[in-house]
C-alpha cells in the first residue's frame, strides 16, 4: 500500500508533502497505518470534505492511498476534517516530517 499526503495553507502558507510506503515501513509503523486507515473509515469518505467556512490561514489536506484494490483520494479543509480521521492525519504529518 502507498500514501500520498499533502498539506498546505496555514498561517505561513507552507507545504508539506510526501508518501509511505507500508512495504517499506517497520512491521509496527504499517500496521499502525492499516488500523488508523481502518478507523478513520478512510475508504468511505467522500472525495472532498468542505466547511462551508472560510479556511483562511487553516491547513487543506490531500490524501491518497493506493492499493491493490484500488485508489481513494480524500481533499478536506481543516475545519471539515471529522474527528475519526484526525489521528491518521497527525501520523502521516509526523512520518513525513520524520523523513
Amino acid at each position: 500500500m502507498r500514501v500520498f499526503f499533502e498539506r498546505s495553507g496555514g498561517f505561513a502558507g507552507r507545504k508539506l508533502q510526501g508518501s509511505l510506503d507500508s512495504s517499506l515501513l517497520p512491521l509496527s509503523k504499517a500496521r499502525r497505518l492499516k488500523e488508523l486507515l481502518r478507523k478513520s473509515g478512510f475508504f468511505e469518505l467522500p472525495a472532498t470534505l468542505g466547511s462551508g467556512e472560510p479556511d483562511a490561514d487553516r491547513f487543506s489536506y490531500r490524501v491518497t492511498v493506493e492499493t491493490d484494490d484500488g485508489r481513494h483520494t480524500v481533499e478536506a479543509s481543516d475545519a471539515a476534517i471529522p474527528g475519526q480521521m484526525r489521528p491518521l492525519l497527525d501520523f502521516l504529518t509526523r512520518s513525513i516530517l520524520d523523513k
